[in-house]
């Protein structure tokens, strides 16, 4: 059961001791005999659902077996065999829609195999033996080609990217706009989701392969020219995630009180001390999808005496997970439904947010002339992310998404792209992960193709 944080006295909340206990692993890591009892859970399905149900195909029967057979190293390597990411997705992705909800045991009205935790377990067990011990890299790089890789972006789908381009004999140069690598594994994530820098151990770990350098500071379209990375390198991928939030319209001019989710839980991950990260005392969140739960949940975390997540539509209608809306519940976030934003405004100090009852209505949803008014000193918006097409302005461009063929390539020749950004893309990390795989995969087709018109195989 996860930490509850409405059972803390208000009195000390925001008390260093409290919230640092507040942020702690959401989940606590399994111990040996823990991870053996629920790897001997597992059927060991033959053509499992659980390995179709996951982006990434991981071979989720084999790494279970492994762990049971005291394989532990072997059962690492299967996994980061298929997603390099494994790491995170075991903290982040949501196994109970994917790999979880797909295990046989559910038939049967059992508790389904905790695959994630496991996943965890054994991945973590190897990064820590490779970072502390010198353990020697679980993966090669095969033959050099001399082909250089350019990629823009350092999250999930271009380290994956990288580490697969790499591993196929290519040099790489990672460009990344932050002063970190990981996108939003280091700076979306919710900070009791990934505790102890994990990010940035994982990106060591992936790193230590060689063949990969990172150039931060790196922004495409500022000083960083895709025209000029096309000369200099045989392949682009471009892998920069949807990083501008869409604005929330509303009347009034109170836009000092208004924060973008994404950038108040960037804050939080970056803060040396999150006492010291400034939430207010009754705190909106206006969105309905798991970046929304995440800012709540923690803005309850860090003191804030009330937190209620509005939403236009109804519970059913959220695209959160049910795991991640009774979190939020857990947490004692209050979830208002049916309202939609209308106008803010501020009188005598005090700042409040008029929101306008809606319902669905000949499939059109629309405001029923009610209204709520509530009182807030902090509103963080969650309405979804978009791309920024200035910077790509002869790539094809359609719904905000950049258009890409079944490989990955996008309308320039030899510019491919993955993740979040690209217009089939589902916005779940370990989804990134398998397209930065598939692309690296392309690229290498890519070149070999390119290598056999110029004559040089």
């Amino acid at each position: 059961m996860p930490y509850r944080l409405c059972m803390v006295n208000q009195h000390d909340a925001k008390s260093k001791v409290t919230i640092d206990k507040n942020f702690e692993d959401l989940h606590r890591p399994f111990d040996l005999l823990q991870a053996k009892a629920e790897a001997s859970n597992c059927l060991y399905c033959y053509d499992a659902p659980c390995i179709k149900a996951c982006p990434t195909a991981i071979d989720i029967p084999t790494f279970i077996h492994q762990i049971r057979s005291n394989n532990l190293l072997g059962s690492a390597k299967t996994i980061l065999s298929s997603n390099i990411m494994a790491g995170t997705c075991a903290r982040a992705c949501p196994t109970e829609i994917l790999c979880e909800q797909a295990c046989v045991l559910n038939s049967s009205e059992q508790e389904p195999v905790k695959i994630g935790e496991l996943q965890r377990y054994a991945v973590d067990h190897l990064i820590d033996l490779e970072l502390t011990n010198n353990q020697a890299h679980p993966f090669q790089r095969q033959s050099l080609t001399g082909k250089k890789i350019a990629i823009i972006g350092a999250g999930p789908a271009g380290m994956s990217c990288a580490h697969k381009a790499s591993m196929l004999g290519h040099d790489v140069t990672i460009y990344e706009a932050k002063s970190k690598a990981g996108g939003l594994n280091e700076f979306g994530l919710a900070a009791y989701k990934m505790v102890d820098d994990f990010a940035q151990r994982e990106i060591s770990f992936l790193l230590n392969l060689g063949g990969i350098e990172i150039k931060h500071g790196q922004t495409l379209g500022q000083n960083l020219s895709l025209d000029e990375l096309q000369e200099e390198f045989e392949a682009v991928f471009i892998g920069v995630g949807l990083a501008d939030s869409n604005e929330l319209i509303y009347e009034g001019e109170i836009n000092n009180k208004v924060t973008s989710a994404i950038d108040f839980i960037e804050q939080l991950r970056q803060a040396e001390d999150k006492s010291t990260v400034e939430v207010g005392s009754k705190v909106l969140v206006i969105g309905a999808g798991n970046t929304a739960i995440d800012a709540a949940i923690q803005s309850k975390r860090l003191g804030a005496q009330s937190v209620t997540l509005v939403y236009r539509r109804g519970e059913e209608s959220m695209s959160a997970t049910n795991w991640e809306v009774d979190l939020a519940r857990q947490n004692c976030v209050n979830l208002l439904f049916w309202c939609a934003p209308k106008s803010m405004s501020e009188v005598d100090g005090k700042s409040s947010m008029v929101f306008q009852r809606t319902k669905v209505e000949n499939n059109k949803l629309v405001t029923t002339g009610e209204e709520i008014k509530l009182e807030t000193d902090r509103v963080l918006t969650a309405i979804g992310q978009k791309l920024d097409p200035t910077s790509l302005p002869a790539m094809d461009i359609k719904a905000g998404k950049i258009t890409v063929s079944g490989n990955y390539q996008t309308s320039m020749e030899g510019v491919f792209a993955g993740g979040d950004c690209i217009a089939s893309g589902e916005d779940l990390t370990v989804q990134a992960v398998e397209d930065g795989k598939q692309a690296a995969y392309a690229i290498d087709r890519y070149l070999l193709k390119s290598k056999q018109a110029e004559g040089e195989i």
